[in-house]
């Protein structure tokens, strides 16, 4: 095989199992991993498909977020992503890379588990871009407990749920009177939906609740031009991994594909679901999985 058929082969592409043992403590940091992983810094090219649209990514430091927030930017968008205090250097990174692209960034410190945050990230984003074309949620937290239910505590499932969902309910809601007709909300939810894990009880069921949030959305929003959609990736290599997950050594392994996502992998979905190649899409799950089949 030759090293540019290596390179178009998903199996051989990236790092496969198995991968160095490492554990982080919360929230995790990008430098830290080994294997480090891919956001599209030196691969993705951008072709002008989302120019001059405004777009606002939670999550956007590390990992999938900052993967999207690098795409969008490189197809013309400017990029508001959002983090916790604890991520601001991770997040003036993402920063960077928008910048790099010609476009704007702007991070802002945002726990989406507190509803007035999410109202102060709105107005900021309005009175920074004029209007949000493009919401995406995908800030999420996951604590695994292989010891089953009675391990997870109500502090843990209280941050999960808010999270994950609280969050995303809130800035769906305070953004829709500033995104226009020809915009888009994408969400993330995971192929935990489907096929939960059972150290990630909680996690999954979240996920679950967000798809269901997704295909209702839709239809409340379709008539207005408004179109709602999610991503569901299978394991991808973030900060969270190592920072979450008691084992590393074996993640992704059990995809059909044989090796975890990188974040770059992801960027695409998200940015097919924001343009307007995607614009009879709505009410959609894209599957990214690396194989798994999902209903």
């Amino acid at each position: 095989m030759t090293e540019s058929e290596r390179s178009q082969d998903p199996t051989e592409r990236y790092p496969q199992p198995d991968l160095p043992q490492q554990e982080q403590e919360h929230p995790g940091r990008t430098g830290s991993m080994d294997p480090p992983p891919d956001h599209g810094e030196d691969s993705y090219r951008g072709h002008e498909i989302l120019t001059d649209r405004k777009a606002v990514v939670t999550g956007g430091d590390s990992g999938i977020g900052r993967a999207v927030a690098l795409a969008f930017a490189r197809e013309g968008a400017d990029v508001m992503v959002t983090h916790l205090d604890a991520e601001e250097g991770e997040a003036r990174t993402t920063s960077e890379l928008i910048e790099k692209a010609g476009r704007q960034a702007v991070a802002v410190p945002c726990d989406i588990r507190d509803e007035k945050q999410c109202r102060t990230l709105i107005e900021g984003a309005v009175r920074q871009f004029g209007r949000i074309d493009v919401l995406v949620n995908n800030a999420g937290y996951q604590m695994a407990q292989p010891d089953g239910i009675a391990a997870i505590s109500t502090e843990q499932f209280d941050r999960v749920v808010r999270t994950n969902l609280y969050g995303m309910f809130w800035l769906c809601k305070m953004a829709l009177p500033h995104i226009p007709a020809g915009g888009s909300i994408i969400n993330t939810t995971s192929v935990q939906a489907y096929r939960p894990s059972p150290p990630l009880l909680d996690y999954a069921m979240t996920k679950g609740a967000i798809v269901t949030f997704t295909q209702g959305l839709a239809q409340m929003l379709a008539a207005g031009g408004i179109r709602v959609n999610a991503v569901a990736p299978g394991p991808v290599w973030t900060p969270l991994i190592p920072a979450t997950l008691p084992d590393t050594k074996e993640f992704g392994k059990q995809s059909p594909l044989g090796r975890p996502a990188q974040p770059a992998e992801m960027a695409p979905a998200y940015v097919f679901l924001a343009s307007e190649n995607a614009g009879y899409i709505t009410g959609e799950i894209l599957n990214a999985t690396g194989g798994t089949p999902l209903p």
